[in-house]
Parts: structure tokens; sequence; C-alpha cells
């Protein structure tokens, strides 16, 4: 896994071309902002970014999905298997800013009502 710094001097995760994954720290948990396209070839990068995410109990974790373009069944997978880890440890994840599209794909699969939804991001 190649670390390089995000635009805003935190660390990025993004050994996949179609996916970078920016960690960001705030007051209770982590905002993970995923860039570019999420699928089969990109998975490995969200999944190292969760477990960081999720390594402390009861903590909260931000998916923002402003800059994801693409989520296939894989990807979707991924987050809502974060979703049950989370329940268990007593974390929670929620999504922002999905694009249409990503909220479109969230709707038809039902999964709009497994997230709580933001149209912001923490600071």
């Amino acid at each position: 896994m190649t670390q390089r710094p995000s635009r805003s001097g935190n660390p990025a995760l993004g050994r996949a071309e179609g996916l970078t994954v920016e960690i960001r720290p705030w007051a209770l948990g982590t905002v993970l902002v995923l860039l570019g396209e999420l699928d089969l070839d990109s998975i490995a990068d969200l999944r190292e970014a969760l477990d960081r995410a999720f390594a402390e109990p009861a903590t909260v974790v931000v998916v923002d999905c402003a800059g994801l373009e693409f989520c296939d069944s894989t990807g979707l997978n991924a987050l809502l298997r974060a979703k049950a880890r989370a329940a268990a440890d007593g974390s929670r994840i929620e999504l922002a800013r999905p694009r249409p599209l990503i909220l479109r794909m969230l709707e038809l699969t039902g999964a709009v009502d497994a997230f709580p939804i933001h149209e912001t991001v923490p600071a």
C-alpha cells in the first residue's frame, strides 16, 4: 500500500489508479474521502482505510462520497460489511455528499435506509 499526502496534508491510501482514499481525523472519529471509482480493483484500499478507522471502538466513520464517481456491488458490499462491523463494536458508519449516481444505486438496492446520509462533512 502506498501512502502519499492528500491535498490537505493528511495521509492518503491509493494503490489502485481508480481510487484514492484520504484519511482525515475529526473529533468523533475519522472521515474517509473517496476519490475516483470503487470497484473490485480498488476495494483493498477502502478495506484498509476502514480497518484503520475502526481500530478504536465506539468511533464514528464518515465516508465522504462527493468525489466517488462510481461504485459497484463490491464497494456497496464493503460498506454494508463495515456497517455490521461497526455495530458490533459500538461504532457507526455514515455517508456524506453522495453524487446522484451513487445515491441512485443506494436507493435501487435498498441500502439508502442502511446508512445515515448527510449533506455536509464534519470539519
